[in-house]
């Protein structure tokens, strides 16, 4: 692919990012929404491959359902002159294999936050049971803002799809594979944690755990040897961290953390001071001195895997066992009850059994004692109750009325679990465990700070999901346009910058298409039922108040346009709400302005300076929940904001900026008046 050549007619070629075994991938422009892009092309040596295309659809598919800021994002799909190709959001930067090259040593905190932004992502691709199996470094890449964003989901897998992987055959890269993979088992959600680990250690130390000549040898690796210790490395490294990557890498899947977001929320206490003088950890199946059987498949796999010679089994020496001599001893005979011995008694002459007898009999009064002393010595049996969402105070006593006490406390940051709350227990609800057990509680430690994505050209509708599960609040507004029906045309949050979920309200704009509504007559109907009428068409609504002597207080008494017109999908109306017939003696209607400055706040993190503001107001013409302006400002901004109040109305204002609300405030009278 040259440069300069357009793409499908909008993609031009700008110039080669890399080749990889599947595709290659440029950076290109999109001439009509003007932006720069990274498009994969699927090499046309392979364009024939059914397995490859197939490989290249999957990688689609699985992108398209992921929808998260530390992913990244799928814009289009097509196919010309036979040419596969995706269009991707392009990450300026480099991927993280040559980031830990050029910046190692990382600082610790940094290697939290950026292994924090990988897990989150990793978390919602579980959330919708995709697989990725090719976790590392060079499929993560870094932003020059320092975010991560997994790409490459060309060998994801969904768990439903058994058969994508097969026995005995190997998928990713064997510097980051899982021992069950190595094997050629199925893939799970293990399999990642696993490949994260490798990644958590890759980060501390600048290298691989495991090497070797060739891919087999690192692969045996993988499953024989024990991961080297990351303390051994740099000592300063704290113990709990080091734990992280052990129990992330345990050989056995069931040692490993169970989600993703069991190994978030360790990771993020691993600096704290609670965790000083933390033990290293063990997995389960190396405390116990059971001996364990090898799978006889496991053993084949690994003995066809390791093809060079140094491995044998030797046959047992028929020979020996066909030799093998019970000499007789002529002069023995048989002792039998039979033979004359009048003399002796049956313990005479049977002393070995009479000795027996007597200590097996022993032995099982000792043994039956043993058994019913552990019996009654067991401590009663409990379940563990549902202590999520309480107070920490709270689920003491709960769990005090059960029988059981706190042990350790951990705080993490969360968005869904409000400060002081539990966000989870350790063993959780439901477990059946002894009395007087200690219950491990992670309590929450308040919302984070997160970075915005940039959600254009996506489906409003998953967008909105994503981001409502994480603590914002969203709200939409329609648009007439050619872009397909339900993406988002523009957002009111700059991408890049950082925000606080549960403070932050986002407002996409949504392609209503370029269909024609025909308006009902929406007067004499209530606020609920106006709004879901708008929402169901695809129609803006914007609500003003007034007095009416015709129509109770709550109701509509006017609308514009009026009833039975043609309006376009994304249009807005204009509601006018009845206050009620107008009080007698009340005067005349007081106005006035409040003046006010909209700060402005700098963005270091996008290439959009300017601030969105949006204003809203409550008088006697406006309600709170309409907006009243949409301002961009490039520096502190100086507004006068109009009010008409009658009798004892209250006025009120709410000013947001770039989705976050910075100011408000309520009970405003003519005496706030400003000149």
């Amino acid at each position: 692919m040259t440069p300069n050549y357009t793409l499908s007619g909008r993609y031009r070629i700008v110039r080669s990012l890399g080749e990889g075994g599947m595709a290659n991938v440029y950076l290109a422009h999109d001439l009509i929404l003007d932006r720069d892009v990274a498009v994969k092309l699927l090499r046309l040596d392979l364009r024939d491959d059914p397995k490859t295309i197939k490989r290249f659809q999957r990688e689609a598919l699985a992108t398209t359902e992921l929808v998260h800021p530390h992913i990244v994002s799928l814009y289009d799909v097509g196919e010309e002159n036979g040419m596969q190709y995706l269009v991707m959001e392009y990450v300026k930067g480099m991927d993280l294999k040559n980031y830990i090259k050029e910046n190692f040593p990382l600082p610790l905190q940094q290697v939290i936050d950026i292994m924090e932004q990988i897990l989150s992502a990793v978390a919602t691709a579980h959330a919708h049971n995709i697989i990725h199996r090719d976790l590392k470094p060079q499929n993560i890449l870094i932003d020059e803002q320092g975010n991560a964003k997994i790409t490459d989901f060309g060998i994801a897998v969904a768990l439903s799809e058994h058969s994508m992987t097969q026995t005995n055959t190997i998928l990713g890269s064997v510097h980051y594979l899982s021992p069950e993979q190595a094997r050629g088992s199925m893939a799970t959600k293990q399999s990642d944690i696993y490949s994260l680990g490798i990644i958590l250690y890759e980060m501390l130390t600048g290298s691989v755990p495991f090497k070797g000549e060739t891919a087999v040898s690192i692969a045996l690796k993988h499953f024989q040897n024990a991961i080297p210790s990351v303390r051994d490395f740099d000592a300063d490294i704290p113990q709990a961290l080091e734990n992280v990557v052990l129990q992330a890498t345990a050989k056995d899947p069931r040692d490993r953390y169970i989600t993703v977001e069991d190994m978030a929320s360790d990771l993020l206490t691993t600096l704290s001071t609670t965790r000083a003088g933390e033990k290293r950890f063990i997995p389960a199946d190396l405390n116990n001195d059971e001996t364990r059987i090898m799978p006889s498949a496991d053993i084949q796999a690994a003995i066809k895997a390791n093809q060079d010679g140094k491995t044998q089994v030797m046959p047992r020496d028929p020979v020996a066992k066909s030799t093998e001599v019970h000499p007789k001893t002529p002069e023995s005979k048989p002792e039998t009850d039979d033979a004359p011995l009048p003399t002796r008694s049956w313990s005479k002459r049977h002393p070995l059994r009479r000795r027996i007898i007597i200590f097996g009999s022993i032995f099982v009064l000792l043994v039956v004692a043993v058994v019913i002393g552990l019996e009654l010595s067991r401590p009663q049996s409990t379940t563990v109750p549902k202590v999520t969402g309480m107070s920490q105070a709270a689920a003491t006593k709960v769990l005090a009325k059960h029988n059981l006490s706190v042990g350790k406390v951990k705080r993490i940051k969360s968005n869904r679990v409000r400060t002081g709350q539990v966000v989870k227990s350790d063993p959780g609800s439901k477990t059946i465990i002894s009395q007087h057990a200690r219950i491990n509680l992670t309590v929450s430690n308040g919302a984070k700070k997160m970075s915005f994505g940039n959600y254009v050209n996506e489906s409003y509708r998953d967008v909105r999901q994503t981001l409502k599960s994480a603590g914002f609040n969203v709200q939409e507004r329609f648009s007439t346009s050619d872009v397909a029906e339900g993406q988002i045309i523009s957002q009111d949050v700059v991408a890049g910058s950082t925000v606080l979920p549960t403070a932050t309200t986002v407002t996409f704009t949504v392609s209503a298409g370029s269909r024609y509504v025909e308006l009902k007559d929406l007067t004499g109907e209530s606020r609920t039922d106006i709004v879901n009428y708008a929402q169901s068409n695809d129609l803006n609504v914007n609500f003003k108040r007034g007095y009416s002597s015709d129509q109770k207080a709550g109701y509509s008494y006017d609308q514009t346009p009026d009833g039975g017109n043609d309006v376009r999908a994304g249009s807005t109306i204009t509601v006018t709400m009845s206050r009620g017939s107008q009080p007698s003696g009340q005067g005349t209607p007081e106005n006035f302005y409040v003046k006010l400055t909209l700060p402005y706040k700098s963005l270091t993190t996008t290439a959009t300076p300017a601030n969105d503001v949006k204003i809203y107001l409550q008088d006697d013409n406006h309600v709170l929940g309409t907006l009243y302006r949409d301002v961009a400002i490039m520096h502190d901004t100086r507004v006068s904001l109009p009010f008409e109040l009658s009798g004892d109305t209250k006025g009120r204002y709410r000013i947001v900026r770039n989705g976050v609300t910075i100011s408000e405030k309520a009970n405003i009278t003519s005496k706030d008046a400003t000149n």
